[in-house]
């Protein structure tokens, strides 16, 4: 004889998921901040666009009650970061970031004690416990610029990723201590086959985010940030563009630039590498239900948000 087990119920689903987010701002006063990463039609219900600089001054400047954070869970801890007594919610708890994975708090305290001279440059993409350990945040937009204002004899330890860190200290002079860390997206192009698509599309300009390989770097025409990249392809004569970052921002650039052709830098293997496994958990479905339901929600010690807000408060005055 055999038992049926019955399955949970799964709620039904609004059959016009932009209509019912959009009533659910209203309800909660919530605001949508998304990353350039995130699945065009996130990217489209979005109040706010942007690289994590923009995002971060967004998330400290909004009188929202409730901020959803469609991006990764470090970016949605910067937030809460800034707005201890705002709810934020983020639709996928799972959304980690290599990148930040790479760098554990404990590894990296001990590293730090060990140059206990050294000023504490990380970039934003890392947990709240190593932006509570550091001096000053910055992103791949000002990473430069803020190197650039910090003493000329005073040392740095810049973390966690050693791509970004390569790219200032080439861009600044100044000698890094570097964290090993990197990310697993910007690691896996692969130089071959933009070479191969560079003869293809001879007419097209290669443009890459610093976290890419310095091998990769070298060919490119135009260096820079999201923001960065979607700026300089908008402005530029040339008429296609071969992007060595995450495809998200493919999504941007063909909607401000219709005209223009933009072709994905392959990775290596036959995999879709190139995207971001952590940013594509995230979907339009998740995010009704983290408004609905108001969770999966971002919380964290109190001792620690005070700590990671210092160094978030530095990059902010030094990138006005």
């Amino acid at each position: 004889m055999f038992t049926t087990i019955s399955s949970p119920s799964v709620p039904a689903l609004p059959t016009d998921l932009f209509a019912a987010i959009n009533d659910l701002k209203k309800d909660l006063n919530a605001v949508i901040l998304a990353h350039y990463y995130q699945d065009p039609d996130i990217q489209d219900i979005a109040d706010y666009i942007g690289d994590s600089l923009g995002l971060s001054r967004q998330a400290a400047q909004t009188d929202a009650d409730v901020i959803v954070f469609a991006g990764v869970h470090f970016m949605a801890e910067t937030a809460k970061i800034l707005n201890p007594t705002k709810k934020v919610l983020l639709p996928d708890l799972d959304a980690g970031c290599s990148l930040a994975d790479s760098c554990p708090p404990a590894e990296f305290a001990a590293f730090k004690a060990a140059h206990p001279d050294h000023l504490v440059v990380s970039y934003i993409n890392c947990t709240a416990e190593i932006k509570a350990m550091s001096d000053i945040i910055c992103t791949s937009s000002n990473a430069v610029s803020i190197v650039q204002q910090i003493p000329a004899d005073q040392p740095i330890i810049f973390a966690p990723d050693q791509n970004l860190g390569r790219y200032v200290m080439a861009e600044t002079g100044r000698d890094l201590l570097l964290w090993q860390g990197s990310c697993m997206v910007h690691e896996n192009f692969s130089e071959k086959k933009i070479v191969q698509l560079q003869m293809e599309h001879p007419e097209a300009e290669v443009i890459a985010h610093p976290e890419c390989e310095p091998s990769l770097l070298r060919h490119a025409r135009y260096i820079g940030s999201t923001t960065a990249l979607l700026k300089y392809a908008q402005r530029s004569e040339a008429r296609a563009f071969i992007v060595a970052t995450e495809p998200g921002i493919l999504h941007q650039m063909q909607k401000d630039a219709p005209d223009k052709q933009f072709i994905p830098a392959p990775p290596m293997g036959s995999c879709a590498c190139n995207e971001c496994p952590h940013m594509r958990l995230n979907t339009l479905e998740k995010l009704y239900l983290a408004m609905k339901n108001q969770n999966p929600e971002i919380t964290m010690a109190e001792e620690t948000r005070v700590a990671a807000l210092k160094p978030i408060q530095r990059m902010l005055e030094m990138s006005a």
